[in-house]
């Protein structure tokens, strides 16, 4: 898997994006501190409302990325989102009311829609191979992980000698790092985009959002979408109160439920490449999205268990499972928009992609929450599963195989009476 990283172009992009996944981790936890430190108790609300402008951010911002990234340079439209990145970090620490923090998430948000689509339709040119293009998108995937496990780790240890005000600092370095990485590289010729129907900016920025609702896998990939985000949903926001409340553990069990998720995902993002070779991305997602809808059967046991030990265990297997699950779903997602968007659209797709995923999060998340803080986790339980469960038959019933084409029928022989020839073999000359 790794002999990708041979490709000098791809090695630096893929620093870049490691190094921005640790600066935006860092960003995470200072910024919660952030909170907490303005608001005192109600910073967990100044917080989910970060999070909803977050989502609002991708879901609104990537599909203008689509419209526009393919006609300006990419390599200068990724610098310069890394350096907005940067400078909103470097301002952070010095704010000293809510608003401005929602003001500069926002923006902070908005520059990570622009990068991250860019970059996902830059890898497929610089690794044409789909076999290394494959590899790509899980070693994409071990660094999401890794970030989820490595950057509150990071964040703290830093916090054991200097102020979370510093990690902002870090932030910085890491967004300008990165731009650094980009600049370092020379990119592949993009193709001329073709104009979508209807001129204009509206049909430019909707162009990956039809391709989506025309490309039947990709109307599968839709409802998939829906399906990973009922199981992270459950896991991102209702963690904490399983490892509290529910277990009546120590906080510092959390990070071990969150590792146990993304210690799946990694599993299985290392493995795929092998399956894939010999396995369609087709038999591989559907079976993932199915998993996770079985998935929830589990950890509807452990939630209706009102005591015993092995809940504790039990979690952390249900937890792994939905990663693993989850990056069986995610991971080929790449190849798959790779092989339906044509060259001059793939950015717009994957920017569609990028937009429609984050729209699933922005609905699950908060339901998930709500549910389980005014109906109980079992509703939670009960209510995303359900989702989980249908949009994974709905990808199943929507993602079709192509139907076996006919052998073709040999045609007659047909005898044609050729020239006569001399001894020689050349044709005789006619009278």
């Amino acid at each position: 898997m790794f002999a990708i990283l041979r490709n000098r172009t791809y090695r630096h992009l893929f620093a870049a994006q490691v190094i921005a996944l640790v600066g935006t981790g860092l960003a995470t936890v200072a910024l919660g501190l952030l909170a907490y430190d303005i608001a005192g108790g109600a910073a967990g609300s100044v917080l989910g409302t970060a999070l909803a402008i977050k989502m609002v951010a991708y879901v609104g911002i990537a599909p203008l990325v689509g419209a526009f990234a393919d006609r300006l340079p990419r390599r200068a439209l990724m610098v310069t989102a890394d350096l907005v990145r940067g400078g909103v970090a470097l301002f952070l620490p010095f704010v000293d009311q809510v608003w401005q923090v929602y003001v500069l998430v926002f923006l902070l948000q908005s520059a990570s829609a622009v990068f991250t689509p860019t970059f996902q339709g830059v890898i497929p040119e610089v690794l044409p191979e789909e076999r290394d293009y494959t590899k790509a998108l899980s070693l994409s995937r071990l660094a999401y992980d890794l970030e989820t496990l490595f950057s509150p780790v990071l964040a703290a240890a830093l916090l054991s000698v200097i102020t979370y005000n510093w990690l902002f600092s870090g932030t910085v370095v890491g967004f300008v790092a990165s731009a650094f990485l980009v600049l370092s590289v020379t990119l592949p010729r993009t193709a001329t985009a073709s104009a979508p129907r209807g001129s204009g900016a509206v049909a430019r920025a909707t162009a990956g959002i039809r391709l989506f609702f025309t490309v039947p896998r990709l109307r599968a990939l839709l409802a998939l979408n829906v399906t990973v985000a009922a199981a992270s949903a459950m896991v991102v926001v209702n963690s904490v109160v399983y490892v509290a409340e529910f277990l009546a553990l120590s906080t510092s069990s959390l990070p071990l439920a969150l590792g146990a998720y993304g210690a799946g995902s990694m599993v299985v993002a290392l493995v795929l490449p092998r399956v894939l070779d010999r396995t369609s991305d087709r038999t591989v997602m559907l079976s993932g999205a199915v998993l996770l809808a079985v998935v929830f059967v589990g950890l509807g046991t452990v939630t209706a268990a009102p005591s015993g030990d092995w809940r504790w265990p039990a979690l952390l297997a249900v937890w792994g499972a939905f990663g693993a699950a989850g990056s069986m779903v995610l991971t080929p997602m790449g190849r798959l928009i790779r092989r339906s968007a044509p060259a001059d659209q793939r950015t717009a797709a994957f920017a569609a992609q990028f937009s429609l995923s984050h729209l699933g999060w922005l609905l699950t998340y908060p339901l998930a929450g709500w549910l389980g803080a005014e109906a109980g986790l079992q509703s939670a339980v009960i209510t995303l599963g359900a989702i989980a469960l249908g949009t994974a038959l709905l990808a199943v019933r929507l993602w079709r195989e192509p139907a076996p084409t006919a052998p073709p029928t040999p045609s007659p022989v047909v005898i044609r009476h050729l020239p006569a020839t001399h001894r020689s073999g050349q044709p005789a000359h006619r009278s």
